[in-house]
């Protein structure tokens, strides 16, 4: 057979291209060049697909890293935030507390002088109080009569 068509002899104008190339052999050379060049570009695409992907997984992890620190902040102000909020709100309920019992134990002694006050009046005037007592009732008798 003949030189392959690719060789640099065969083409030379200066050699007055002595050897004609068959179209055989230029399609084989054609074949082989765009498969080199079809090997080329894949392995091309597959580095920056691999670039891309370890790209993409150090975005993620920084992403989780973030999320995880954020989230961890969120949740120590919210214990801070509750934390005070159950503070003040047992301030608030020892307070009350304590204006209650206050208030009970004056109303207690209110009762409790309304209570001579009135032993004391029935004491001094016990027919005045008898026959009130004695016109409240009839006055109710009437009431639950109708």
């Amino acid at each position: 057979m003949t030189q392959p068509f690719s060789t640099p002899a065969a083409l030379d104008p200066e050699a007055g291209f002595t050897q004609t190339p068959s179209v055989a052999q230029a399609a084989n050379d054609l074949r082989a060049a765009a498969g080199e060049k079809a090997r080329e570009f894949v392995q091309s695409a597959g580095a920056q697909a691999e670039a891309i992907k370890d790209r993409a997984i150090e975005k993620a992890q920084h992403l989780r890293e973030v999320t995880t620190e954020k989230a961890s902040q969120f949740k120590s102000q919210a214990m801070e935030k509750a934390e005070s909020l159950k503070h003040a709100a047992t301030e608030k309920a020892e307070h009350l507390r304590h204006v209650a019992s206050e208030q009970w134990q004056d109303t207690r002694v209110k009762a409790k002088e309304l209570h001579i006050t009135a032993e004391d009046y029935i004491r001094e005037n016990p027919t005045k109080c008898v026959l009130s007592a004695l016109g409240v009732g009839f006055l109710i008798g009437l009431i639950v009569r109708r």
